[in-house]
Order: structure tokens, then sequence, then C-alpha cells
């Protein structure tokens, strides 16, 4: 399904009855053989149609006679496992004349926070611009000679993960450059039904935070760009520039929001290089935050990140007795050996689902860093420090209650309160869904 958004919303095509005939464009034999190769392989065939699917149903008609760019990343392939790159580039009624790099680069093998130079992709002999270099917006030169932008970026569901923040600039670009946006729809891992955590100050909006949502947002990167364009005051473009910018989403088919990811039938591919597997981008929305300051590890540079919890000043006994004191609702924790058995830690694991709240884990690491560590790190962290930690927690009234009060800040009562928001915040992006 192919929905275009503009001043208004229509759709350009419907589920199982297309707009356009089948036969209208001929098969592309390109298409058709690495179809074949991935079927041979290790994927099954899932009955989720991603976006990069549904597109090459439809023979790519969107595309057909316009200078396209990509904005991708290793985890845009289709269901079969095949890189969009690799899609769009053999097939001869495309023409593929750039492509755009996030954090980590289009084949995520760059670190992150570490800027990224533009460069010829030797795999397609294209230019690459680097959205994570001396430029984070496409710059009109970058734009020049586009007629359309498609974006195929995996998200994993946090407002934190920068590739809802890349694709937030890239629209606001190609708005003002003219250029039409196409963006290939793809799954929340979380789900579209889990929203939790702080929303974002406006005062704290930055690339870790570049929307005013709560930490888990249940939205997909598609519904999130429909939201952007559709209400004001989002992209930092006027409201004129964005109500005559055109942008396209090419929905999934068969996706709905009770859906996380093990039910999809699709494989994992790392989207950057600490998201190794659907347990670590679990892992990102639950204890991400919880160990931004202080002496709290969670697992980076293991086999389990942002899923094995040690503590500096506390023992393993110490720190399991205080987390299963807490009765957190649905989690428990378990030893396990990491790093070759170099190391032991606590393994967080989800034990229902539906009762997990997935940011509440990182503010109880939060009161027991201040617990353990003394005096509260919160209160003696630099600035540089602490604007960091509120970038990506959001919360100017938390960050008070935490540097005044540590072991003994009101945690309770807040994520009361942002639960309360949260359920708000869903109630109103229901405007902007695409699946039910």
């Amino acid at each position: 399904m192919i929905r275009t958004f503009s001043l208004t919303v229509f759709l350009v095509f419907f589920q199982g009855a297309y707009l356009f005939p089948q036969n209208i464009v001929p098969q592309i034999s390109n298409t058709a053989r690495l179809i074949v190769q991935a079927q041979a392989g290790s994927y099954l065939s899932p009955q989720v149609k991603l976006g990069i699917d549904v597109l090459a149903n439809q023979n790519f008609f969107p595309l057909l006679g316009k200078r396209v760019g990509l904005l991708t990343h290793p985890a845009g392939v289709n269901r079969l496992g095949i890189s969009t790159v690799r899609i769009l580039h053999q097939n001869k009624s495309v023409n593929l004349v750039a492509l755009f790099g996030p954090e980590h680069g289009i084949y995520g093998n760059e670190k992150a926070n570490e800027p990224i130079d533009n460069a010829i992709d030797p795999r397609t002999g294209l230019p690459v611009y680097s959205l994570y270099g001396k430029y984070r917006k496409p710059t009109p030169q970058m734009l020049s000679g586009l007629d359309v932008l498609v974006i195929d970026l995996q998200d994993i569901g946090t407002r934190s993960y920068t590739f809802i923040s890349c694709m937030k600039l890239a629209l606001e670009a190609a708005f003002e450059n003219r250029v039409e946006v196409i963006i290939l729809d793809r799954p929340n891992p979380l789900g579209g039904i889990k929203v939790d955590g702080p929303p974002m100050d406006t005062h704290w909006e930055s690339y870790v935070g570049a929307f005013n949502i709560p930490y888990v947002h249940g939205l997909t990167i598609g519904e999130l760009a429909r939201m952007a364009v559709s209400k004001p005051g989002v992209l930092d473009i006027p409201d004129s520039t964005s109500r005559a910018g055109k942008l396209t989403v090419v929905t999934m088919d068969g996706w709905r929001r009770y859906m996380s990811w093990p039910s999809l039938g699709l494989k994992w591919i790392a989207p950057s290089p600490n998201i190794p597997d659907f347990p670590a981008a679990v892992g990102y929305a639950m204890t991400g935050l919880g160990a931004q300051i202080g002496n709290f590890k969670h697992g980076i540079g293991s086999e389990y990140p942002f899923r094995i919890l040690t503590h500096t000043n506390a023992s393993l006994d110490q720190l399991e007795a205080e987390l299963n004191r807490r009765s957190i609702p649905g989690l428990s924790f378990e030893s396990k050996s990491f790093q070759n058995g170099a190391n032991t830690g606590l393994y967080v694991k989800v034990e229902d689902w539906s009762a997990w709240n997935p940011t509440e884990l990182s503010f109880h690491m939060m009161q027991i860093t201040a617990q353990f560590d003394f005096p509260n790190p919160f209160a003696s962290a630099t600035s540089n420090q602490g604007d960091l930690f509120n970038k990506h927690v959001g919360s100017s009234s938390w960050w008070r209650e935490i540097t005044q009060k540590g072991a003994n800040a009101n945690r309770t009562g807040f994520v009361v309160a942002w639960q309360r928001q949260a359920r708000q915040f869903q109630i109103q992006s229901r405007n902007y869904w695409l699946y039910e």
C-alpha cells in the first residue's frame, strides 16, 4: 500500500486492489533473479511485506522517470534480506543516482559518534553523501538534480536512536529544495502498542531527541514522518513549505500494531553495531538511559549489549538483592557469564511483556547508582555530562529531582505522570497511524 501526504491525505494504492494495473510496467528480470537467489539461501518467506517489497510489487511505479537518491543503511533490506541499494541499483527502470548514509554509514561499519566523510560507494560507483559528518542535514548541493529522495531506515522504537532524527532533517531539506520524499516503511520492533517514558522538553531537543514524543513512541518511521509533516511546528521549516512538500509512505502489508519483531518471521539485521539482535533493541529501551551517569554498565562491548548489568561499587549479590527488592513489573534478573566467561553480570529478562514498562528500569538504575555511588553522581556531574543526560532523558524536572534527592527521588510519581502523558500521546498519535 502506498500513501501520499501533503496538505490533504489520499491513497495512491489500495491494499489488494491497485489503481494501476499490474502489467503497466514489464517485470524486471534482475529483481526476479535476486529473489530467487535469496530464497535459495537461509531466508524464510515471511508473511509481512516491507515497504520495499510493496514498492517492488508495484514495479517501482513511483520512481519511474525520476532521478532517485536513497538514504539507507544495512538494515534497509527486503523481507528476503536483499539490500534496497542492490535492488534499486540493479533495476534498469530505476535511475538511482546518489546514496545518503546516516550514523554508522550505509554499511554500518562506522563507530558511534564518529564523523563520516563523503565517499564513492565501491559496490555501485555512486556518490555517498554522509549525513553524519560535516553535515547532518542534506545540503542543496547534495539534493541538486534529484527528483525524489527514498528513505529506508530501520528504527528501534526509541526517541534517542538517531535514524529518526536523520529522517526528520532529510524531510526538511527535501521539502525546502522541492524534492519529493518516499519512505519505505518498516516495523517498529517493539510493536505499536508500547508507549512509555518521559516526553522531550523543547529545551533539550537535539539529534538524540529531535521529536517531542515519549521515549518509547510506538510508531513506525513512516508514521513519525506523517506526524512531522501533518502537525504544525514539528519540522523546523515554515508551515507553508511543509504543506507544499510531498511525502509518500509506502506502507507494509501484513503488519499490525500488536506485532513485535519475533512474530514477523524476518531475519534481524543490525541497524547499528550495538544493536546486533532484537534482545539488544529491547535492552536499549530498557537500560540505555540508566547508565548515562554513574557506575552502572549495561553490557556495551559484550555479547549482551544493553541486557547485562554490573555496577563497579556493588557486588553481584548486592545488585541482585536491590533489584529484586524493587519488584519491577515484568522483569526478572539472572546471573550470567559474559565475554567468554571473563565476567559475570545480571541478565535482564522480560518475563511478562504486557506488564513491562520499557523505561522504568532505567529510573530504578539511576536511584540505585545514587545509592551505591557517593557522593550523588548526578549532583556532581559536569555541565557536559548533565547536558548529554538531559538530551537523552528529556525532562528538566526529573534532572532536578535526581540531582537534589538522589536515591530518595520520587521515581514513582514521575513514572505515573509519564505513563499518563504517554497514554495521551498515544490517543493523539492515532491521527497519524497507518496500521491498526
